[in-house]
């Protein structure tokens, strides 16, 4: 079910044309000169426009173990945790996976462990990988530093995000402020979302010491928004607007617009609230037909991965500031979609949870890198 935000939510709908050259592809017939010879006149050559081919997927790595988060460096080169090992993996294309790291004092189990990583935007002069992990009695953001070979650990910038086996919220990601966003869950306590003295059921944001960034609606206080019930995707459009994903309970999965001071409203209400306490969601699932986890912002939607949906939700960012009906891609072909991000060339890459609650194949879980473009020819 679609929603249309009671804020403005910017975004282009593109729409490709594809024009012939000259006006036409038809030649121009020319009229012939008297000759006294018997030679027709040679034809004008003609111009053939083809359309280009969409292009396929590649698959980037097999063989991972729940793999969760992925950012990318400088370079191009992607970062890619590994749930469950707590490693750090580097990936190029064409190459096999690299570990950087084994995470210290990850206690991985159920849904929690290693989960989200984001890239310093000065990671050229700092070299700094933050990464979100569960260990016996929280979940926290570690600081890392990546030496040229090897990631190292630094500090602990953020603790005291409630744990459990599940609900844990776990993205990580740099707004265009330069400031970290942190998404955490309720940890199956969903009084903490309302509560705006626990980390729990939150997005945060703060600086790279885990100091509550400048500006944040309440002084002193990392809390960005609240009523969350576990937030896994995060992501930007060309204007800064903000946009997360939700797991919904039994009813309702979202995709909200966030912003500042905003109550999303768990656990007083799931899905749409029609009240001016509570900030609606844009779009809504079903959690068969979702469970949502990451997203990707392109210049014109939203896409959403989905678990249990075993789905890629592509949703139409609409000009007047709603958003089209979802359209439901690749349903079944890859299983469970943990992540989807923008790669540096364009290209959308897609991570598989299949190793965890899915039905592995041969080559899961998987980095498998999709263009829009081809993602649109199917229709």
């Amino acid at each position: 079910m679609t929603r249309t935000a009671r804020t403005t939510t910017a975004g282009l709908l593109a729409v490709v044309v594809l024009t012939a050259c000259g006006g036409g592809e038809e030649a121009k017939e020319q009229a012939s000169v008297p000759s006294p010879t018997t030679t027709a006149p040679a034809p004008e050559p003609t111009t053939t426009t083809t359309e280009p081919v969409p292009q396929e997927p590649e698959v980037l790595a097999t063989g991972l173990d729940v793999p969760w988060g992925v950012a990318f460096l400088p370079d191009g080169t992607a970062l890619v945790t590994e749930r469950d090992t707590a490693r750090v993996l580097e990936l190029v294309p064409g190459e096999e996976p690299r570990e950087l790291a084994t995470v210290p004092g990850v206690a991985a189990e159920n849904e929690t462990g290693l989960l989200g990583i984001a890239v310093s935007p000065d990671f050229a002069d700092n070299g700094r990988v933050f990464v979100y992990l569960t260990t016996g009695s929280d979940n926290r953001v570690l600081r890392m530093v990546h030496d040229g070979e090897r990631l190292v650990p630094d500090a602990v910038v953020l603790e005291g995000i409630p744990r459990e086996t599940y609900h844990s919220g776990g993205r990580i990601h740099f707004g265009p402020d330069g400031y970290l966003y942190v998404a955490t869950g309720d940890a199956a306590v969903p009084s903490t979302s309302q509560d705006p003295d626990s980390l729990g059921g939150k997005i945060l944001r703060v600086d790279e010491d885990g100091a509550p960034a400048p500006g944040n609606p309440d002084a002193g206080s990392p809390v960005w928004s609240l009523g969350h019930r576990n937030v896994q995707g995060l992501g930007w459009d060309a204007e800064g607007r903000m946009f997360a994903s939700e797991f919904g309970q039994d009813t309702w999965d979202e995709l909200n617009l966030v912003e500042a001071g905003a109550n999303y409203g768990w656990p007083e209400v799931e899905g749409t609230a029609e009240t001016a306490d509570y900030a609606d969601p844009l779009v809504t699932w079903r959690p068969a037909d979702a469970s949502p986890s990451g997203i990707a912002v392109t210049d014109d939607a939203v896409y959403v991965a989905a678990l249990r949906g075993q789905s890629l939700w592509r949703v139409a960012l609409a000009p007047d500031g709603g958003t089209g009906e979802p359209q439901r891609l690749l349903e079944g072909e890859y299983g469970r979609l943990r992540t989807v991000t923008v790669a540096p060339d364009g290209r959308l890459w897609l991570v598989t949870s299949n190793t965890f609650r899915g039905e592995p194949g041969a080559q899961d879980d998987r980095v498998v890198a999709v263009a829009e473009e081809w993602l649109a020819s199917r229709g």
